[in-house]
């Protein structure tokens, strides 16, 4: 939906769809990619009919499993599989230590291994794990950015393989790892909970888990056993049952919830596809122990915060930086530098990023062209616009700051680059930060940015039916320019929009804007989106609108305002004109149109466009006073109103616009008829002349010694920044050796707290030894093999 990015941005919905991973999409892909020369067994019969647990753990991991175990049922058919950083040069001891806290079988992965029900998997030492076709495969770990990733690498390849029936828990450890994992477990409608963090020994892990806002559990780890088997006996997991009812109650029920989210949040979620919508409402009846549709509504009508989580829920989708990295590629190399060299150097450059979601994707393309610019060995002004329904991800993508974890999808040079190291996180910097302007924006209803070289809309359209796809295909022509580029998402296509768009790469669904083509009508969206309306308005076609309202406010503006003004709609369009509006108004050139802002003279659509949003959002009078507009080569200063007629108990759905001239009328250039002698003036005159230009020569001067002083404060900014650039050089090689030697302590901690398990086990053995005897009562001598 937006424009989550959005998918909406709800996942893609049955693992059996997917496309085959032929291409480096995510670290899953990837390590498909690694697989390519092992020979994986076809999918086993059994795989993917019962969900499989993916357990994240780090430091202080071990006792967080002991106690998820030991709470844990052995027989509720599900699999387990435990990623823990390990030591490479330790011989884990993990598998014998669980075993005593579970009667499910205890197994170290092997390559090729089968995950089957009720058993638990650990990953061996030195080796990263992801599920393929059903099967556990084992992979060389791979140091991106000084880190390893393993709980992020498995998450990942759970998220593809198993879609809604992947379920990841993040334990007890330090840093960053599973965090981006987890996004993708949860944009394929699978379920993550993770351990509280006050209950964790450490709580790196957990806490950045919690920040992306889309966790469904958060409890300490004893609790989380209970909740996982509730949530796995759901129909939305187990075995398939006709709970949500029968299509026609499905209907009119998901029309009430639909009317809900509009309510709450002022979005229409009516013409986004039925299937994903429905897998998101059941998903959601899971997480509560719902199994009726019905019931659901009422929840939602008795708890509003409800409302909100499920159309956020509907939002999330998978997203990271270069989301198919080949794609980009085609791009920067084959598409960028042709688009730059149409341009001057120094040209301003607009991208749209539809539906940036938390901000990735605007990112990635704004260092693609950074990158393409120093290609073609030409500065150009770069504007990226990334817009998206979801204001929380917005604030987010804002910020710009993500876990380091994304040095999975980020290469370490343009990481050095483009970002700055913080603790366990990534800060962009400033210099691209600054390309890049963030908006929250419905791209159904509200207006689009114009004159755009690139609009990157990729993973959004699959979750829109045909009627809102041929509503947003047009816009992105029309907001183009001539041989603009279309960038989509693989699983995308224009449909019957060929005489709009020709392909450049039809892999990677990269099109190119035809300027000729058959005339087509275009729903432009003119007006901020409002609560109650619906994607497919039939404005047009109501009747016009009835006489007594135009008199009443008519009889408002006499009696209140006497000045002169317009009646419009919702739309902005004009429906009565009342007094002499010319000074403010003018007819379009061109195509005729009623549309109050193509009408507004110079100086007043922007403050006018303003006024209006915020009439119709907030149902008040707005006012901007002051303002300068132009007419008949004469600048006049005006106060503009808008008044909702719902103010005056009239038809809601109405808006009086009112301008008042507050120019001031000309003064004569005598004083009351008397002029002014000239000889008398002469002496004024002259010393004012005088004043001036001595003023002139002190300001002279005064520039002189800023343009001095700015010289020399240049010279010392660059000798800052050179410095700047050392002390950062330096600090991203302490960077570095922290993070290498943070992971060293993690894989030392989880040895040392399995050796102190063994030791306590030994210890208590030998108690047990000493206590048997000294109860006997019988001496024993203890030899060794030379007696």
């Amino acid at each position: 939906m937006a424009e989550k990015k959005k998918t909406t941005r709800t996942a893609k919905q049955k693992p059996a769809a997917k496309k085959k991973a032929a291409v480096k999409k995510t670290p899953a892909k990837q390590t498909r990619a690694a697989a390519g020369n092992k020979k994986i067994t076809s999918r086993p019969k059994e795989a993917n009919d019962f969900p499989i647990v993916g357990l994240g753990a780090s430091a202080g991991g071990l006792e967080a499993l002991e106690t998820f175990f030991s709470h844990m049922p052995p027989d509720r058919g599900i699999g387990f599989v435990i990623i823990q950083h390990l030591s490479p040069k330790h011989k884990s001891i993990m598998g014998s230590l669980l075993s005593k806290n579970t009667r499910m079988k205890v197994l170290e992965i092997k390559d090729g291994m089968t995950v089957k029900p009720n058993q638990v998997y650990l990953n061996p030492p030195n080796k990263d794990v992801v599920i393929i076709n059903g099967t556990l495969q084992l992979m060389d770990p791979v140091k991106t950015g000084g880190i390893k990733l393993p709980i992020d690498s498995f998450f990942r390849s759970m998220a593809e393989e198993l879609g809604e029936k992947a379920i990841c828990v993040i334990l007890s450890g330090t840093a960053t790892d599973g965090t981006m994992g987890l996004k993708a477990v949860k944009g394929e409608g699978g379920l993550a909970m993770v351990q509280d963090p006050d209950s964790a020994k450490y709580d790196g892990m957990p806490r950045s888990a919690i920040a992306t806002g889309i966790v469904d559990f958060i409890l300490p780890v004893e609790k989380i056993p209970a909740e996982l088997v509730r949530y796995v006996q759901t129909p939305y997991i187990g075995p398939p049952k006709k709970v949500i009812g029968t299509d026609d109650q499905f209907v009119n029920y998901i029309q009430k919830i639909f009317a809900l989210i509009r309510s709450t949040t002022g979005h229409d979620l009516s013409h986004y596809k039925q299937t994903t919508i429905r897998r998101r409402i059941e998903r959601r009846m899971a997480i509560h122990q719902i199994n009726k549709i019905a019931d659901y509504v009422k929840y939602l009508q008795q708890a509003p915060p409800e409302v909100e989580i499920l159309f956020k829920d509907m939002l999330i989708g998978v997203t990271n930086f270069f989301r198919d990295p080949e794609a980009f590629e085609v791009l920067k190399k084959q598409v960028l530098p042709a688009l730059l060299k149409s341009k001057q150097p120094d040209a301003l450059i607009r991208i749209w990023s539809v539906g940036c979601s938390t901000g990735e994707e605007a990112y990635s393309m704004a260092i693609l062209f950074a990158e393409a610019m120093e290609m073609v060995q030409h500065n150009y002004n770069l504007q990226v616009f990334a817009s998206d329904i979801d204001a929380q991800a917005v604030d987010h993508a804002r910020l710009g700051v993500y876990p380091d974890s994304i040095a999975a999808d980020v290469s370490q040079e343009r990481l050095n680059k483009y970002f700055v190291k913080e603790d366990n996180t990534y800060k962009v910097k400033k210099r691209l930060r600054d390309m890049i302007v963030f908006a929250v924006q419905n791209v159904i209803k509200d207006p689009p940015f114009s004159k755009l070289d690139l609009v990157s809309c990729r993973n959004l359209l699959i979750y829109m039916d045909s009627k809102l796809q041929k509503k947003v295909l047009p816009l992105f022509h029309y907001t183009l320019n001539p041989d603009g580029i279309l960038f989509l998402g693989t699983s995308e296509s224009i449909g019957e929009f060929t005489d709009l768009f020709h392909p450049i790469d039809r892999k990677w669904k990269i099109l190119k804007r035809k300027e000729f083509f058959v005339e087509r009508a275009i729903d432009y969206p003119n007006m901020p989106f409002y609560p109650g309306s619906k994607f497919d308005d039939n404005d047009e076609k109501k009747a016009p609108v009835e006489t007594d309202i135009q008199n009443v406010a008519e009889k408002v503006i006499l009696e209140n305002f006497s000045m002169p003004g317009v009646l419009v709609n919702e739309k902005y369009e004009i429906i009565h004109f009342m007094g002499k509006t010319d000074k403010y108004l003018e007819a379009p050139v061109g195509r005729a149109s009623f549309n109050i802002l193509s009408m507004a003279r110079e100086g007043l659509r922007f403050k006018l466009g303003t006024a209006l949003h915020n009439a119709v959002r907030q149902k008040k009078t707005s006012t901007h006073k002051a303002l300068i507009i132009k007419f008949n080569g004469e600048f006049r200063t005006i106060d503009l109103t808008v008044r909702p007629l719902a103010e005056l108990a009239v038809t809601p759905g109405y808006f009086l616009v009112m301008f008042d001239d507050k120019t001031p009328p000309e003064k004569p250039l005598e004083k009351r008829g008397k002029k002014v002698a000239m000889d008398e003036a002469d002496p004024v005159i002259v010393s004012l002349e005088r004043e001036l230009a001595s003023t002139k020569e002190h300001l002279q001067t005064t520039m002189e010694e800023m343009e001095t002083s700015n010289e020399e404060l240049k010279s010392t900014n660059e000798e800052l920044q050179s410095v700047n650039e050392e002390l950062q050089s330096t600090n991203e090689e302490l960077e570095t050796s922290k993070e290498e030697l943070q992971s060293t302590n993690e894989e030392l901690v989880t040895v040392n707290m399995e050796l102190q398990s063994k030791v306590e086990e030994l210890s208590q053995t030998n108690n047990d030894i000493n206590n048997l005897l000294g109860s006997t009562e019988i001496g024993t001598i203890f030899l060794d093999t030379n007696l």
